[in-house]
């Protein structure tokens, strides 16, 4: 079993790294690989709304988000996380994640979707459902802790002393790797679930 680790923070080793980390080493500790990607400090363009990706099953603008879709495709989950400066995720995250959800057609359903926030102090949770939506309009699993998702301090020797933080972050790799497998149990024993083909209203009557 496989997990995309996406790091959204502009920071290379920073608040968001350390508590990817602790999720990340609880993973490891169970035989899932992981393969990390720093989005954070890369230049990414929001959506054109171009509908290129429609014909292509790509974005028009070929970049990490493109490189990134071909990873996704042979991963059995996703753990996303971002820092928090204005309520809500990191602007080149949400350009990033907009475009890999939207023009990617991999299949999504039933990958293990997980998130992890960092803030100074609030803000956080929005910021937590923010991630969330991407998984529940893919039909994606969460993977959820025993308290939100989230990490607290200025720098990583804050968050080091935020034990509650950690331990939640330990938490969640527990829960993320139960579902992982509890997933590939499923899927063997039982088979995939019969989905039906997608209709789309538009409401124009």
């Amino acid at each position: 079993m496989r997990v995309l680790v996406i790091n959204g923070s502009p920071h290379q080793d920073g608040c968001t790294k350390r508590a990817l980390d602790e999720v990340v080493k609880v993973l490891e500790s169970k035989q899932i690989e992981t393969i990390y990607i720093h989005v954070g400090n890369k230049v990414v363009a929001g959506c054109k709304a171009c509908g290129f990706c429609k014909e292509s099953h790509k974005c028009v603008i070929d970049d990490i988000v493109n490189e990134t879709a071909k990873i996704f495709d042979e991963c059995d989950g996703i753990l996303i996380g971002s820092p928090v400066y204005y309520s809500g995720i990191n602007g080149t995250l949400k350009s990033f994640l907009d475009r890999l959800f939207n023009s990617s057609y991999i299949k999504k359903s039933l990958k293990v979707g997980a998130a992890v926030i960092t803030s100074r102090r609030a803000g956080s949770t929005n910021a937590l459902d923010e991630i969330y939506k991407y998984f529940g309009i893919s039909n994606m699993p969460i993977a959820t802790s025993s308290y939100w998702n989230e990490v607290h301090g200025i720098n990583k020797a804050d968050v080091d002393k935020d034990l509650e933080g950690l331990q939640t972050m330990r938490n969640l790799g527990e829960s993320m790797a139960f579902l992982l497998k509890s997933i590939y149990l499923g899927k063997n024993e039982y088979g995939l679930p019969s989905y039906e083909t997608k209709a789309k209203t538009n409401f124009i009557d």
